[in-house]
């Protein structure tokens, strides 16, 4: 088969990492052959950062400079100091302003990147419960295309606590999926070569699942309706488990891609801000490039300055970033907060450059027209839970158009430091917002899975559509 004779080609057996072999016409062409008739490769990428972005006010110097949103809207905005590095790629993104979760507006903005991709309650305090992220419906949808059903990222790594998580992604059951941080875990994971007992843990792991389904429907006879539903959680649990083994079992014969491992150093910390970000984003654009997955998610940082992420700002010289969000009121204050978001914009434009410039193997266009990347936060000015900074990134292929500023704030919205008194997120909202769930039920409908809404969706945004 075309197929079997491409792999033979295009990987080297027995190796466990070597050189990618470059994009070359022949392959190119029978992989072209060998997917017609199959759906096109759509990808998803979601990005977050934390502590809010730097929004002076209009009569202060730095305005022009270092507002983080640009000045204008429509095709003819300026970017500002802040948002500059993304000039090159402005004909495929756009900029939004105005959107929140209805659900978190009065929350404290350091609790608001657990329901940032799902738009949840999850509330200030209290009993606490999330739903489901944009990017797991995506790939519960498309995940058994590929050899890892989604990516799971971020600087601290793991889950985090409620209200402090250091995960953007959440199951079904609105549990945390654990990110991975360290560089080295996820290049072997993605690319080294396990030992030949693999396939014998498999079948022994089959073996034990099987066993404990059967022990857990006998119980559950015997259960109250409340211990039935925790027990029904956790037989889910159990399920995908199963799935995850058939899976790995169809796919341990596929020889992993070969990646040079000598091109990164795979031990970085964030104590080395700019490689440490730099690799996190080129793991990604790597485990697109080769369609290991087609779902990813990366927080950059967890809120209120707690972990080894707040350590990204010494990129620019200072020794933590959230101080920096505290201190727009000292001289430079807003210079100094808007060259870290700058210093997290110039790799992200970055990425998105290498996508851009990468052309499918198939012709369709280049990766990033066939990637939709969403970039943001879960709170603008001081502490407010309203106005989320954010960008969306490609989708040419899937129907959007970009190259504009759409603002749905106004020419006025909430701004300037913290004076010491009630803090911006406790204030009347000046403007209301729109559902950003909208936005997430317009993406998965290009993405093709289509719903009738998405948490608390009621519309889809039309403006951002062919």
């Amino acid at each position: 088969m075309v197929f079997k004779q491409l792999d033979r080609r295009r990987f080297l057996r027995g190796s466990g990492v070597a050189l990618t072999l470059p994009l070359l016409p022949s392959l190119a062409r029978a992989t072209s052959q060998q997917q017609e008739g199959k759906k096109p490769v759509r990808r998803l990428a979601c990005f977050y950062f934390p502590d809010g972005v730097p929004m002076p006010l209009p009569e202060e110097k730095d305005y022009k400079d270092w507002f983080w949103f640009p000045l204008g809207a429509g095709k003819d905005y300026q970017f500002t100091k802040c948002l500059q590095p993304l000039k090159p790629i402005k004909q495929n993104m756009t900029i939004l302003s105005g959107f929140s979760h209805p659900t978190s507006r009065s929350v404290h903005g350091h609790s608001n990147a657990d329901q940032f991709l799902t738009s949840a309650a999850t509330g200030s305090d209290g009993p606490y419960k999330n739903s489901i992220s944009i990017d797991q419906v995506y790939a519960n949808q498309i995940g058994g295309e590929t050899r890892f059903a989604s990516l799971v990222m971020s600087t601290d790594g793991g889950t985090g606590t409620p209200r402090g998580v250091h995960t953007l992604s959440f199951d079904k059951n609105g549990k945390a999926i654990p990110a991975e941080n360290r560089p080295k875990m996820i290049f072997d994971q993605l690319f080294v070569k396990q030992d030949g007992d693999a396939a014998k843990r498999l079948a022994l792991s089959q073996s034990a699942l099987d066993g404990l389904m059967e022990d857990a429907n006998s119980l559950r006879k015997s259960l109250s309706e409340k211990d039935r539903h925790s027990l029904d959680e956790y037989l889910d649990s159990v399920r995908e488990a199963e799935r995850q083994v058939e899976k790995a079992k169809g796919w341990i014969q596929v020889p992993l891609p070969n990646v040079d491992e000598n091109q990164f150093n795979l031990n970085l910390t964030p104590d080395d801000p700019r490689n440490y970000l730099r690799t996190m984003f080129d793991l990604i654009f790597l485990a697109f490039k080769t369609d290991s997955t087609r779902v990813a998610t990366y927080q950059i940082g967890r809120e209120n300055g707690v972990g080894i992420s707040d350590h990204l700002a010494r990129a620019v010289g200072f020794p933590l970033a959230h101080q920096l969000s505290h201190e727009t009121r000292h001289p430079d204050g807003w210079k100094n907060f808007g060259k870290y978001c700058r210093f997290l914009n110039e790799e992200f434009a970055r990425f998105l450059g290498k996508l851009s410039g990468t052309k499918e193997t198939d012709g369709n266009g280049s990766m990033l027209d066939n990637s939709l990347v969403f970039y943001g936060s879960a709170s603008s000015a001081f502490h407010l839970s309203r106005n989320y900074p954010l960008i969306l990134a490609g989708g040419k292929n899937m129907g959007f158009h970009h190259g504009g500023y759409l603002n749905h704030a106004g020419d006025h919205p909430q701004a300037g430091a913290w004076d010491g008194r009630t803090e911006p997120w406790q204030k009347d909202v000046r403007k209301e917002d729109r559902k950003l769930s909208d936005l997430f039920h317009t993406m998965l409908n290009q993405l093709g899975v289509p719903r009738d809404s998405f948490g608390d969706s009621t519309d889809v945004v039309k403006e951002i559509l062919v």
